[in-house]
């Protein structure tokens, strides 16, 4: 978009996309396979999906009615959103939910909008939640790690070509959507090794009653029928193509 005027932008933004070619679809989908599967990269993604987890937490904070006063990101991956209000009661039960099922339901929706051919739409939706929540930010971490991933996305979706801009939209899909499901297996890890007493899961067995483990069920029926759902919006001729290598086999 380098160069275009403002009206051109935001008929480019408001506009749709040519259809992204299966190859470019299932390439990003298996790239971002390997970096969710992947240790020492996904230590390093891993902090994309804080951002959205920590998010959750603060938009459904605002819209139960709660104050919410800053957002922390950590090295380590691990955020904390605080917000005020009353200590119990289906406004802090549905806080704390969000946190994990916030990336599915995101990549969810992105899937809805790149099956659209909205993708220039999902990069600066993108753009825009992110400054949202970057003046919520409370420490230099998070502050970082929210503007270097706001400055990749603006150079992405300012300065390159369609087709690199279709494979940033991909893969940011396939991310929220792969990426949504391991950190609820790392969470029931540390949960097994009494690492987390203060996990959501926990906080919410606190508040309600109902088992830690049950919650973390919750969050993994949620993440992965987004993946399903997300995933055959995304390439809906895989049954076919499962198929066919079955027959072949």
């Amino acid at each position: 978009m380098h160069g275009s005027t403002i009206s051109e932008v935001w008929h480019q933004v408001i506009g749709t996309q040519p259809t992204a070619p299966l190859a470019l679809v299932l390439v990003t989908g298996v790239l971002t396979l390997l970096v969710v599967a992947y240790g020492p990269v996904w230590r390093v993604a891993r902090n994309a999906i804080t951002i959205a987890h920590e998010g959750g937490h603060a938009l459904v904070a605002l819209l139960s009615g709660r104050r919410l006063t800053g957002i922390r990101l950590h090295s380590d991956t691990s955020g904390v959103t605080v917000s005020v209000g009353k200590p119990t009661g289906p406004g802090m039960v549905f806080t704390g939910l969000a946190g994990y099922i916030a990336p599915s339901l995101l990549g969810l929706g992105a899937a809805a909008m790149v099956t659209a051919n909205r993708l220039t739409a999902l990069l600066w939706l993108t753009l825009v939640l992110l400054l949202a929540m970057l003046i919520m930010i409370r420490n230099a971490y998070g502050v970082l790690t929210v503007v270097v991933t706001g400055v990749v996305l603006f150079v992405i979706s300012w300065f390159t070509s369609p087709t690199v801009q279709a494979a940033a939209a991909y893969l940011i899909t396939w991310f929220l959507l792969l990426g949504g499901l391991r950190p609820i297996f790392e969470l029931q890890t540390k949960r097994s090794r009494r690492q987390a007493p203060s996990s959501d899961a926990d906080q919410l067995h606190r508040l309600t009653g109902v088992p830690g483990i049950v919650w973390v069920v919750v969050f993994f029926l949620v993440a992965a029928g987004c993946l399903v759902v997300g995933g055959y919006w995304l390439v809906p001729e895989l049954p076919s193509i499962a198929a066919g290598f079955g027959a072949a086999g």
